[in-house]
């Protein structure tokens, strides 16, 4: 009865004070023997990343001739005028007269450019040293992007074409929605998110400029895609993970057990794709890559993406991992280390089941106009699977999610190692969750 009497009176608010600080910041401090054993890692990687990044910094994409082929034309921005309907046989005088056979589809498409309702666009040149310069683009019937009046438009430049066909509409300008969504975006992570939500948004700057600034220049100089893309995706993770959630112990574990998971990653990629031969090089897109920048090895740019694609996900899993293990200890922290990590890998075993199927479906998205030809010309499950487009997605598919799964343990007991060597540390864990409650009655009753 008289204890609460006989407390000094600075230990209430102590007690009141650290309690508030747990609950808004990391569950328990590290003591400064773990800070520097965490230290005693990630300096010498850091230092390692920005010795890399100072080594292959490329200084710019490498001039090349256009060839006028795919993404490699000279392109301005546009804007329809005009657009007046006119007789299909009018404006394609010049083809060759439909057969009349309507049972294929260039027999369908010969007959639409004879007796179908064409359109006639007008398309002023709205930038470059052309800009207010005017051309005719001719839409067929069933063109799968029509032109309407006012539009933006993008216009490829052909320098070497006769005069009137200089000019002609590659695709729609889309920048105004694009950056309103883009807009709406930002605002909803700072609304929600707040300060972390701002730090994610300038961690997000960051990747983009890390990618468009270092990786993608330095693979086009020629430097080993996968050396560059480690290093780039070890920068990205560095600053995405300690901007979003601050210079601490607990962010740390997240970060060696995605370099882990990573490590892991690379290894197997490097392994499965030497031995399925994939080349890297199997669509327009890639061909043309490799046409205007003959050293690049494609193999290893397909390694560079299974990685770089791996690491958003993999930055989640850790986090959510090693703040599951801090908020267990917090809760019991007479718990040992192999207490924590048998209840941390429950929590897991949700999380690895949730994440390689969004994973999955990730890919499977992405490639399902691929799916669709394949179901279209009734292929088996096996010649699917063994042709080479649909090998780099399993591939890229597997590689990633073995790397997510094995993130889960490893993360899991890195962090259960750290909290529970650190109990006995100065301010460990039984004052803190002990002082609250007592010196919380004592205050009330003293206030009463």
């Amino acid at each position: 009865m008289t204890s609460p009497q006989s407390d000094p009176t600075p230990h209430p608010p102590q007690g009141h004070t650290h309690a508030h600080t747990h609950s808004h910041g990391p569950a328990a401090p590290v003591s400064r023997h773990l800070r520097k054993v965490i230290a005693a890692v990630l300096i010498p990687f850091a230092t390692a990343v920005v010795v890399g990044l100072i080594a292959f910094w490329p200084g710019g994409v490498p001039d090349h001739e256009r060839t006028g082929v795919g993404f490699d034309r000279q392109t301005q921005d546009g804007k329809v005028v005009q657009v007046v309907k006119v007789d299909c046989a009018d404006v394609n005088a010049a083809q060759v007269p439909p057969t009349g056979d309507t049972s294929t589809p260039s027999g369908r498409e010969a007959v639409n450019e004879q007796e179908g309702e064409c359109a006639k666009a007008t398309v002023e040149v709205t930038s470059g040293d052309d800009k207010g310069r005017r051309f005719v683009e001719v839409v067929q019937p069933d063109a799968p992007r029509q032109l309407k009046e006012g539009q933006g438009v993008v216009v490829a430049y052909a320098p070497d074409a006769p005069r009137d066909l200089q000019y002609s509409v590659t695709d729609v300008n889309r920048k105004v929605p694009m950056a309103l969504l883009a807009g709406i975006f930002a605002l909803a992570v700072v609304l929600v998110g707040r300060m972390r939500g701002v730090m994610a948004l300038v961690a997000l700057a960051v990747s983009f400029a890390v990618l468009t600034l270092f990786i993608l220049p330095a693979i086009l100089q020629g430097s080993n895609p996968l050396v560059v893309a480690v290093i780039g995706a070890s920068a990205i993770m560095l600053a995405a993970l300690y901007m979003c959630h601050g210079v601490t112990a607990r962010t740390s574990v997240a970060v060696i057990g995605t370099l882990i998971s990573l490590l892991l990653i690379g290894l197997l990629g490097s392994l499965f794709i030497g031995w399925a031969s994939l080349s890297g090089n199997t669509d327009d897109n890639t061909g043309l890559i490799k046409g205007l920048y003959p050293d690049i090895d494609m193999s290893g740019l397909l390694l560079a993406g299974v990685i770089i694609g791996s690491l958003g996900v993999l930055d989640d899993v850790t986090v959510t991992q090693t703040s599951a293990v801090w908020e267990l200890h917090q809760a019991d922290p007479e718990m040992g280390w192999k207490g924590l990590y048998r209840a941390g890998i429950r929590i897991g075993r949700d999380h690895i089941a949730s994440v390689v199927n969004t994973l999955v479906l990730a890919y499977a998205g992405a490639a399902l106009p691929l799916l669709l030809l394949f179901s279209i010309a009734q292929s088996s499950v096996g010649t699917v699977a063994n042709s080479e487009l649909v090998a780099e997605e399993i591939v890229r598919t597997l590689v990633g999610s073995i790397g997510l799964v094995a993130s889960v343990p490893v993360t899991t007991v890195l962090a259960a190692l750290v909290v529970s060597a650190d109990r006995t540390g100065p301010g460990g864990a039984q004052a803190a969750t002990a002082a609250p409650a007592r010196t919380g009655r004592g205050r009330r009753r003293k206030t009463g």
